[in-house]
């Protein structure tokens, strides 16, 4: 495959992935008869427009992370990192990388450019294509995107007293990967200063600049629960054309 893609995807690794309920990293579990992770990289292999990817691991992941890699037949130029303590930490490592690997001298094989940075679990397996062309195509002409999915359930707040319901109207969960021109998402973690944030949207949002929601598929489900897994083989196996 020709990659003319300047896309770089970073994927956040580095959890200790506890409410799983595993002494080893949930994303080694096996999904389809290959590691967790690795569906999410299939993702993204198959694309002409993605040029790189960025796992951030942590220490004790390392070396299986690089042993996993090493026996992939994959046409993607794929970078480890230490990831930190912090899902931020873990992303300003990727865009560290991605800056290295932009700057590197004399490899044609590279895109000419890596334009924008998709942020993607390493534990979502199931992104749909059509899904990516679109929050790929809409950060392009607005600088930031993100998938999203509407809030489908009766939302409660506690109120102290008892509850109170919310209106759910305009209300999404969010997915990723979340997309972002590379000068927008540098700015945002140059300005960061280690304030909390949940995603890497918010800290975008806090720099003035918006960040457009783009509709994608519930079953974009992120794997936290063994149950999970056992959704998503059942998705897998369902709509496998989706996925390719």
């Amino acid at each position: 495959m020709t990659r003319s893609g300047s896309i770089a995807v970073i994927m956040p690794a580095a959890g200790s992935g506890q409410r799983f309920g595993s002494q080893s990293n949930k994303l080694f579990a096996n999904l389809d008869g290959k590691p967790l992770w690795q569906h999410a990289v299939d993702r993204f292999e198959s694309r002409s427009d993605v040029g790189l990817l960025v796992l951030a691991v942590s220490a004790d992941d390392e070396s299986i992370f690089r042993e996993q890699i090493s026996e992939l037949n994959c046409n993607l130029p794929i970078r480890l990192v230490r990831g930190g303590a912090t899902r931020s930490e873990s992303v300003q490592a990727g865009l560290d990388e991605v800056l290295r690997f932009t700057n590197e001298p004399g490899d044609r094989s590279k895109p000419p450019t890596i334009d924008r940075v998709a942020i993607h679990d390493a534990a979502r397996p199931l992104v749909r294509q059509s899904d990516l062309d679109r929050v790929f195509a809409e950060a392009t002409s607005s600088g930031a995107a993100l998938l999203v999915a509407p809030v489908s359930g009766t939302l409660k707040r506690d109120t102290g007293s008892g509850s109170q319901t919310v209106d759910r109207r305009n209300m999404y969960v969010a997915l990723t990967p979340q997309v972002f021109a590379i000068d927008v998402i540098r700015q945002a973690y140059a300005r960061d200063r280690g304030r909390m944030a949940t995603d890497d949207a918010q800290l975008v949002e806090r720099t003035g600049h918006p960040v457009q929601l783009v509709t994608g598929s519930a079953d974009n489900l992120k794997i936290t629960y063994p149950e999970d897994l056992r959704i998503a083989e059942a998705i897998l196996n369902e709509c496998r054309s989706e996925f390719v």
